[in-house]
């Protein structure tokens, strides 16, 4: 059965780093995605972790009766800018190892370019793999990436065609319901155009913000680039679950047991362990109603 994750980030400011999995297990998960943390893989800079840290986190990981199902950096690997491309380059190659060092063969990721610069964005995607893909190949992971809101590709049927352009086994989709509206409201049709090539979903639901004619939230001045979304519990937005599970089930995502769902609310720091409790049993219930 396909493993299902707590993704941390609610537990940040309360935990240290090594805490992570045992609050995992004592949640009732089995799994854990490391999500971006400042000891370990941070945001848009090089791993802070040293191969002392990743022992005690294999070592912690052992001790709580669970496994990591997958690593989650976010970095500026497809960044017009070179500089910042480059680097990104070499900090994902550390990740890499990292990652396998933790005996963990996926990543999840995001495209991380910019929309205003969707074609520079693009090449700078595609120089990365080909640096990076080498590596994937020599340690057996797939990197699965998620077009973000506020990315250079966030629709998702582009996105999967940019993925798809990579000609690679190696790099694969990451669905997240909460972006479900800006990858186009279509869930179904990208789950059936991306098929077994999406190895990760993240579960937590979002208003949909292009109802009531693009004003249910309004940002002044008018016109300026926000993205608006939510990472809510299941259920507190209108994300249409019940399409999403059927969507997976037909794609054959929640019979495969390499397959990572993620409980990844964001919005309820002050009720996180009854949030991901609520979040396990609920997805849970949907995948034994798809049995």
């Amino acid at each position: 059965m396909v493993k299902i994750a707590l993704d941390p980030t609610p537990f940040h400011s309360t935990h240290q780093l090594l805490d992570f999995p045992s609050i995992a297990s004592d949640l009732g998960y089995k799994y854990l995605q490391m999500t971006p943390h400042p000891d370990l893989i941070p945001f848009f800079n090089h791993p802070k972790a040293d191969d002392a840290l990743v022992k005690k986190m294999k070592k912690a990981v052992s001790d709580a009766g669970i496994e990591i199902a997958s690593t989650l950096p976010v970095l500026r690997w497809s960044s017009p800018d070179p500089d910042a491309r480059e680097a990104a380059v070499r900090y994902f190659k550390r990740v890499i190892q990292i990652t396998a060092e933790l005996g963990v063969k996926t990543i999840g990721t995001e495209f991380s370019g910019r929309p205003e610069k969707a074609e520079e964005s693009e090449r700078a995607f595609y120089r990365s793999v080909e640096e990076i893909l080498p590596l994937l190949e020599k340690e057996g992971i797939t990197v699965y990436i998620d077009p973000h809101p506020d990315d250079f590709v966030e629709n998702g049927l582009a996105a999967w065609r940019v993925i798809r352009g990579t000609n690679s086994k190696h790099l694969g989709m990451v669905y997240v319901a909460s972006h479900t509206f800006h990858m186009g409201g279509n869930a179904l049709e990208v789950m059936r155009a991306a098929g077994d090539r999406i190895g990760i979903v993240h579960v937590s639901d979002t208003m949909d913000h292009t109802r009531s004619n693009g004003l249910r939230y309004i940002t002044n001045p008018p016109g300026n680039p926000v993205r608006v979304h939510q990472h809510l519990k299941m259920g507190d937005g209108d994300v249409n679950w019940g399409e999403f599970f059927d969507g997976l089930k037909e794609i054959g995502f929640l019979d495969n047991p390499s397959s990572v769902m993620c409980s990844s609310v964001f919005a309820e720091n002050e009720n996180a362990r009854e949030v991901a409790v609520y979040q396990r049993e609920t997805i849970e219930k949907e995948i034994a109603k798809r049995a």
